[in-house]
């Protein structure tokens, strides 16, 4: 992993940008805007993807590997942290002394200045990105956004707007949402992650502390989250408001119901309105509280902010339908901590009716697993009905002895509620063997477990369910 060193200056101006691993939501996303802004643009990755080819065909120079030679003429690189220092593009710019800046500088320099919007959290960030874009469109506000996810409705997971808003998702594993000159800042929780990066939960709180405080306007914060409290404890900002269903939230939701589309009622003073979202989840009332929030700091009405939120259609690899066979729903979801893993699957609860939730995990990072594999063993077991587990997606890391998707299966306390499955056929077929009609099948992971769909919807076709 290279970490960004964000004391490296920012160019002036760019005229030809080259991006390692472009084929990323966030790095295509970021490659767009470049495009948008008349920039000749070039981009490698180590796989062809539908990013890829939708650069291509936005007038994008793109390469499947990586190659010193695809630098060609380009004076600025933009790298993300998961690229190896070993990376022949990466070595080779250094070499020439180009710009070579992290993904987060290149985010920087697009923003120039606007007023922005920042989401951070450990969970739901992507999700109330999406929220906050999608409701300021119906208010025929034209932000200009990007997000870590596509957000369903767009088709993108970043556009160039003509008004002054920019709204981001901003990333804290690596400590970079510090860098931006936020205007409004909204943090949907703190659950401790990424400690490999800060070290101690104390140094991940505070980065938190000092990313509220910097934000020029206001703070949005949730008040039910005890991560979230906890920094609240430390924050001086003069204009913080919060949300969520405690008693004492600024913006509060009650009546929260998740038999079918999730609806509740949100509060602010004398206030209230009715929301029903299209999205399923209690989760996502508390992010569609928090987008309301932010849209109320930004001068909107509540019944207006909460009208446009209801319009959110969801970002593509959160509860994602991919398909059905046998009457069995295939559905991905990007959940890669426990938490998400819990609120993913509490989600699918809502609507899978009499169905069974079989569930197909892949730990993220060795590191994470060997940190939280009895968290997932416990959320797992408890809120699936079935885990069939495969191996650990390493992502940057190297392999961790000892540290595979059997150390999370074995700590199940029924092993008649988890199969091992390292082969991703045999993983495919095993579960279609054990999936009944009106099951719903959902992988889980940030990794690349979402390939493995075509194969269970292909081995669904084929199998006959057996009574499990």
């Amino acid at each position: 992993m290279i970490r960004p060193d964000l004391s490296l200056p920012i160019p002036e101006s760019i005229t030809s940008a080259h991006f390692i691993g472009v084929g990323g939501s966030g790095m295509s996303g970021l490659a767009r805007m470049f495009l948008d802004r008349g920039i000749r643009v070039s981009g490698s990755d180590r796989a062809d993807s539908a990013a890829l080819r939708d650069l291509a065909a936005r007038g994008a120079t793109v390469h499947v590997g990586h190659d010193a030679a695809h630098l060609g003429d380009a004076d600025t690189v933009v790298h993300t942290g998961a690229i190896w220092p070993e990376n022949p593009e990466f070595v080779t710019a250094k070499q020439r002394g180009l710009h070579v800046i992290h993904r987060s500088q290149a985010l920087h320099w697009l923003i120039g200045g606007r007023r922005l919007v920042s989401v951070a959290g450990a969970h739901g960030k992507t999700t109330s990105t999406g929220m906050i874009v999608t409701a300021l469109r119906a208010l025929d506000v034209d932000p200009t956004f990007v997000n870590g996810g596509v957000i369903a409705d767009l088709g993108a997971s970043s556009g160039t707007g003509s008004d002054e808003l920019f709204v981001i998702e901003a990333d804290e594993s690596d400590g970079t949402f510090l860098l931006y000159d936020t205007s409004v800042a909204l943090i949907t929780n703190v659950d401790p992650d990424h400690l490999d990066h800060y070290g101690s939960r104390e140094a991940f709180d505070a980065a938190f502390a000092r990313f509220a405080d910097a934000a020029r306007e206001a703070v949005v914060i949730s008040a039910d989250d005890a991560g979230a409290r906890a920094v609240r404890e430390r924050i001086t900002h003069p204009n913080v408001v919060t949300f969520g269903e405690d008693a004492a939230a600024d913006v509060r939701l009650t009546d929260v119901r998740t038999d079918g589309p999730v609806s509740f009622t949100v509060s602010a003073g004398e206030e209230s309105a009715d929301v029903r979202l299209r999205v399923p989840g209690a989760h996502n009332a508390v992010n569609a509280a928090g987008a309301v929030a932010v849209l109320t700091v930004l001068g909107y009405g509540l019944a207006d902010a909460a009208k446009a939120v209801e319009g959110f259609g969801g970002t593509v690899r959160r509860f994602e339908l991919h398909g059905v066979q046998r009457g069995v729903s295939v559905y991905d979801d990007y959940a890669h901590h426990p938490t998400e893993v819990a609120a993913a699957l509490s989600a699918a609860r809502t609507v899978v009716g009499d169905g069974r939730i079989i569930a197909i995990q892949q730990p993220h990072t060795y590191s994470r697993t060997q940190e939280m594999y009895r968290e997932f063993a416990e959320v797992l077991e408890s809120l699936a009905d079935h885990t069939v587990m495969l191996d650990v997606y390493g992502a940057r890391e190297d392999p961790v002895p000892g540290v595979t998707g059997e150390l999370v299966s074995g700590a199940f306390a029924d092993p008649a509620h988890v199969h091992y499955v390292p082969d991703w056929q045999s993983a495919a077929e095993y579960t279609a063997a054990i999936a009944r009609p009106g099951d719903y099948v959902i992988t889980l992971g940030c990794g690349n477990v979402y390939q493995i769909i075509p194969q269970v919807l292909e081995a669904l076709s084929r199998t006959e369910a057996a009574a499990v």
